[in-house]
């Protein structure tokens, strides 16, 4: 049967182990039943569940989430008893979760998830010291026993103790791996070290579990810091917001009990505990956390402000419009869990290389022992232990840990910019794009139209009563243009009596016993009031992308205003990474083709495209696939919703706060700043050389270590601290991203 294949899980391999926890998870379907599987450590055991409950009809879906060490299991109350115990023969023991709210956060998860880090590793710190210590008693017994009997069976009850207390839960899983046919790490390791106890090596045996989990616990560790870098956007949040009670009095209470459309009161200096829009109050806001905007916003009455940002300079009170579970940290969080859920092409093809290596591996072990005795001479015990250290050197931990921690490594250091990218696929596709299509209104442009230029005619009139006239008339209309040129201009507006709305046309008021008309193109020709001059200057405004507007009375036109929706800096120093990277930028619009090709030019493009409707654009999208290759698309998210469909990645820009952008591209930019597409790019190229370098690594000293081994010049020990320095190596090398 088919189970849905839902996961947030964090890891790919035996080596890999918990993730520090989010306090944020998906909302379980209802009925869901939730267990935890405390030594469920990586994505190879969810596999190895998977697996067991293939076979169980009634299924509907299954939630894992690898930090948490939690599965919720979506199927009819008759149906759990059976996948329960479809697990337990795989070798785990769930445990139900009790007292958890569908889709909540659970107070107690981190708690839980610590415990269970140290069980799921076989060992706390204090149990690994005592079996490292015992393990090196036994070596100093081997050594001292000679012939003496009683010394060789103190060291033998002394190793086998450091063994179960090292390599318990490593032989448990070992042996139900076993059972099922499956060889993975803990089947590689159960083998060798019960091998070597039984050949006599007992002492190395103890040695090597010990060194083992030793090993595991450090890696465990390491990786740890790359997961911890979403762990800290946790955080951010404060637990408890102080909220107006109905006697308009404030009370503190959890953040996960505010409902909808409370009012909360923020201090200076504090964090904002949820979403939501400013009722009261103006101050600077620190949006990096959600936006990785490095300076302060403005923020005033209507603003929006993001659960995790800080509140610099004066009071403020803000309406809640989502629940804590549903902020927009709460949504980056989580989409960055399902992004280190899905796998990257190279670390898709590294699980599918240690599937088939790792049986080869054993099978070539087997080979060793079985056939050296009988064609090289070799002793039955020495070809046995040869084989022994082979099945220790070919541990595939190294291998599989080096592409999620690389990963994990970029996605978070990418949402730690804004950079918000839906999974390993496309962090590593970016780096292949050719081309990248443009939107232009609030992509390329601020989105918000300006005055750009304004001018009297004639030339000696009185320009500050002229502008007072417009900012006058311009303040009483709601449309876009009126509000950038008042704003432009800046002026207290004068007293306007008979103010009417000329439909499609402009705007006309009496001001100081004068009738003055604030309007278009149409309505001065309507008026008999254009010339040639005034044609030549509208054709230099329009040329260039701008939108006129005139002020006249009834003499004639007094002055004319040109707005424009304006480039923005960052569009510009954008464009010009894209080409150094050898991506070429098109620009992709639906105003006018001169318009296109003005903004095109300022912004540095030097392919544009205008009147292009919704379709026009996904089929420009396919024509740049056809004519460069992979190409990607930057737009909104919502209009451009089938060129980003047909876009090998689309980039949803303006991402904080917007639910449907999040959803309809493979790419969320939380801020407006098109510098993060580039930066998104080299990111991509990056993880991609450091997924290679590990891989090479890992393999590399595997095969040095193997050719050692077969050649009789390594031993178990070497083998083990082989094994413990590439893992260790891979790691740290992935985790240079996090500082990208």
């Amino acid at each position: 049967m088919a189970i849905a294949n839902e996961t947030t899980s964090t890891c790919a391999g035996d080596a890999c182990c918990a993730p520090a926890l989010s306090a944020v998870t998906a909302p379980l379907p209802a009925g869901a039943a939730m267990y935890r599987i405390p030594t469920m450590d990586c994505a190879v055991e969810e596999s190895e569940i998977r697996r067991a409950l293939e076979r169980i009809a009634g299924i509907k879906s299954l939630n894992f989430q690898l930090g948490a060490r939690t599965l919720a299991i979506n199927a009819p109350a008759d149906v759990v008893p059976q996948a329960l115990a479809a697990i337990r023969s795989a070798g785990f023991d769930p445990q139900p979760v009790a007292g958890r709210r569908e889709g909540a956060p659970s107070a107690d998860d981190h708690d839980h998830a610590s415990d269970d880090h140290e069980h799921g590793l076989s060992s706390g710190i204090g149990r690994l010291a005592l079996a490292l210590a015992l393990a090196i008693g036994a070596e100093a017994l081997h050594f001292m026993a000679a012939d003496a009997t009683l010394v060789k069976i103190a060291g033998l009850a002394i190793a086998a103790l450091a063994i179960w207390l090292s390599g318990i839960e490593t032989f448990t899983k070992g042996l139900a791996a076993l059972r099922r046919g499956k060889l993975n790490i803990n089947a590689l390791m159960s083998v060798a070290v019960a091998g070597a106890f039984v050949i006599g090596q007992w002492p190395e045996a103890a040695m090597v579990m010990a060194l083992y989990a030793i090993a595991e616990l450090i890696e465990a560790r390491a990786a740890d810091r790359a997961r911890n870098a979403i762990q800290g956007l946790i955080a951010l949040a404060p637990d408890h917001s102080e909220v107006l009670q109905p006697d308009q009095s404030w009370k503190s209470i959890p953040s996960a009990d505010v409902p909808l459309e409370a009012v909360v009161r923020i201090r200076p200096g504090e964090r904002v505990s949820l979403d939501g829009v400013i009722t009261v109050g103006r101050s600077s806001i620190n949006q990096a956390p959600v936006t990785g905007e490095s300076l302060p916003v403005d923020k005033a009455v209507g603003d929006t402000v993001f659960a995790g940002t800080i509140n610099e300079t004066g009071e403020l009170q803000f309406r809640v419009t989502a629940a804590a579970s549903n902020t927009t940290l709460a949504r980056i969080i989580h989409a960055v869990e399902e992004a280190q859920g899905t796998r990257a092409p190279t670390q898709r093809f590294v699980d599918r290389f240690a599937a088939i290596y790792t049986p080869a591996v054993f099978a070539l072990a087997l080979a060793v022992a079985i056939l050296a005795p009988l064609l090289l001479g070799l002793t039955w015990l020495g070809a046995i232990y040869k084989a022994l250290v082979l099945l220790v050197v070919a541990c595939p931990c190294a291998l599989v840990i080096s592409t999620p921690v690389t990963v994990v490594s970029a996605l978070a250091a990418a949402a730690r910019r804004g950079i918000l990218i839906k999974g390993g696929t496309y962090l590593e596709d970016a780096r292949s794009l050719k081309a990248i299509a443009l939107d232009k209104t609030g992509t390329i442009t601020e989105g918000k139209p300006k005055l750009v230029e304004w001018a009297a005619l004639p030339a000696g009139q009185e320009k500050e009563r002229i502008a007072r006239v417009a900012a006058s008339l311009a303040s009483r209309s709601d449309h876009p243009v009126s509000k950038a040129i008042f704003q432009g201009l800046a002026l207290q507006a004068s007293e306007v009596d008979d103010f009417a709305a000329l439909a499609g046309r402009g705007v006309q008021g009496v001001i100081e016993g004068h009738t003055y008309v604030l309007g278009n193109h149409r309505l001065i020709e309507e008026r008999h009031q254009c010339s040639s001059d005034i044609e030549t200057l509208l054709e230099i405004h329009e040329n260039q992308g701008r939108t006129v507007t005139l002020l006249a009375d009834g003499t004639g036109v007094l002055a004319i205003f040109a707005v424009a929706d304006t480039i923005k800096e960052s569009s510009r120093q954008a464009v010009a990474e894209l080409k150094n990277l050898g991506v070429i930028p098109v620009m992709l619009t639906g105003d006018n083709v001169a318009t296109a090709k003005t903004i095109a030019a300022q912004a540095g493009i030097d392919e544009a495209h205008g009147n292009l409707l919704p379709e026009d654009k996904r089929i420009a999208i396919k024509n740049l696939q056809e004519r460069h290759g992979a190409a990607g698309m930057t737009g909104d998210g919502i209009n451009d919703a089938p060129a980003l469909a047909q876009a090998n990645i689309g980039f949803a820009m303006g991402g904080a706060g917007t639910d449907i952008a999040m959803e309809a591209a493979d790419v969320v930019i939380m801020n407006d700043d098109l510098r993060r597409v580039p930066e998104t790019i080299r990111l991509s190229r990056k993880t991609h050389a450091v997924l290679w370098q590990n891989i090479s690594l890992a393999l590399g000293i595997k095969v040095v270590f193997m050719v050692l081994a077969l050649f009789g010049s390594a031993t178990m020990w070497m083998a083990v601290f082989a094994d413990m320095g590439a893992t260790l190596l891979v790691v740290a090398n992935g985790l240079r991203l996090v500082r990208s």
